[in-house]
Formats: C-alpha cells, structure tokens, sequence
C-alpha cells in the first residue's frame, strides 16, 4: 500500500503554526521592549498586560523567555521588570558602530578648524562625552570619553536641553543650578530665556561657564539614533571670538552630513 504525496494545492493550504506563531511572539516580545525602554523604573506584569491588551500569561510567557536570555530582569519592588543587562551591551555596540560611522565627519570639522571636537549624548540630567577629536595645537581643550558635565553650563547641554519638550526640560532641570564659575547662570528662570535664544537661533554657547578660560559652541543633531545628541566645539577663549563664525557654519555643514548619514541608515 503507497501513500500519494500531497498535492501541491494541499500543501498550499496547510498552515504553518510554528511561522506565524514565531512572528508573532516576536512582535509581542518586541512591543514589550519598547515598553520597558519608556519605563526606567520597570513594570509589572499587571502593568504590561494592560498597556499592551495581552493576557498576563501570555506576558508571563514572553518574560520568562526574555529573562533567559538576559533582555529583561526582575528590580525594585512589586517584582517589576527593566530592560536587562544583555540588552544595553546590545544597545551600547550598536551606539558604538553608529558613532564610528560619522566619526571621520567629525575628524574632518576638527582639521578644518583645528579646534577639537565633541559628540555628547543626554544620560539622565547629564551630558556625557562618547566621542571626541582632539585639535592638533599646542593650546587645546580636552575631555574625557565617558566624563559627564552638567546640563546647564555647557554649550552641549544647553543645546540638548534647548530641543527638549516642556515636560522633558521640567524632569531634566535640578531645583538649583550649580554655579561651576563666576558666568555661570544659576537663575532658573534666566536659563529658561537663554534656551528661549537658543531655539531661535538654533545654536548654544558657553562663554567660560562650566571652566574659566574655555568657551565653546554646541548644536542639536536630529534624528539621532543614539539618543539626544550633539555636537560642541571647545576651545580656549583667546581663539572664540575669531573663530566663532567659521565654528558655527562648519558644525551647520557637519551636522546636515550626519543627518544625512543617519537618514540612509534609517
């Protein structure tokens, strides 16, 4: 006895459980990521089951498959979840190989200039540094990799907080702004008209306000995808003002190169 193969049209119509099943489960684990990535404080399952519209067992299920593989991890009280440690290494190496990308446009602002320059990203109610091309000169500025500056007194800063939403900008600013120096605005409502300036004119500075002696320009970039970004060209204060209008138009042109980088990448 021989058992006919199915037709074509018969295989046609069978289902594929495993496929749509899969795609599916990866969509869910997905908008669950994008969840606890709007939640710093993590969620719990309850939470997820009713912003998502899924049954708590079928989160239950997916969290259990992501803390496995380190994505999420149980924190804090209520047996909330955040995202895990294997998922910011990911999210690193990806920040990481994206910077790399438009790290010779910041290689060719410096030698235009031959003043160094930053790329910073927003980490909490700080700007840190991730990237950084130092000026040939003698008498230059430099920053650590990694080292993280106050919001208020930088021109980076300013600049990421300048871009900010009214509720953003409330959760970003201390009650007290530090004064680091002599020029430092220490005045709320006084950084408040600063930012105002600097929206309209799309370009932020520090006039020796975070270090005596150091004065710097910074911008915005858009549609980063390392987070809120920018860009600052520091440099010693005997050179600011004769370099100043060729600082800012070479960061302009710089900053539509990256964009347009990222844009492709997009």
């Amino acid at each position: 006895m021989t058992t006919d193969p199915p037709t074509a049209s018969a295989a046609k119509r069978a289902p594929k459980p495993d496929r749509d099943g899969g795609v599916q489960v990866l969509a869910r684990a997905a908008e669950i990521l994008r969840l606890l990535k709007l939640a710093p404080g993590g969620m719990t399952q309850a939470e997820m089951a009713a912003s998502l519209g899924l049954a708590r067992t079928t989160i239950h299920r997916i969290l259990s498959a992501l803390a496995a593989e380190g994505l999420v991890e149980p924190g804090g009280a209520g047996s909330r979840f955040r995202l895990g440690a294997e998922i910011l290494r990911m999210a690193e190496a990806a920040r990481s190989a994206l910077v790399t990308e438009i790290h010779p446009l910041l290689q060719a602002l410096s030698r235009e200039l031959d003043e160094t320059v930053d790329l910073s990203v927003l980490e909490r109610s700080q700007v840190t540094f991730i990237d950084q091309v130092v000026a040939a000169q003698r008498l230059r500025t430099v920053s650590v990799i990694g080292a993280s500056f106050p919001l208020h007194c930088t021109a980076n800063g300013k600049a990421l907080l300048a871009a900010m939403s009214e509720r953003d900008l409330e959760r970003a600013l201390p009650d007290e702004l530090g004064a680091m120096t002599p020029n430092t605005i220490t005045s709320l409502s006084a950084l408040r008209q600063e930012l105002d300036r600097i929206r309209a004119a799309g370009v932020a500075f520090d006039l020796e306000e975070h270090s005596l002696g150091i004065r710097a320009v910074g911008m915005a970039l858009t549609n980063s995808p390392v987070g809120q970004a920018a860009i600052s060209i520091p440099m010693p204060a005997q050179r600011f003002e004769q370099k100043k209008e060729a600082a800012l138009a070479a960061m302009r042109r710089t900053i539509s190169q990256i964009d347009a980088v990222w844009r492709r990448k997009g």
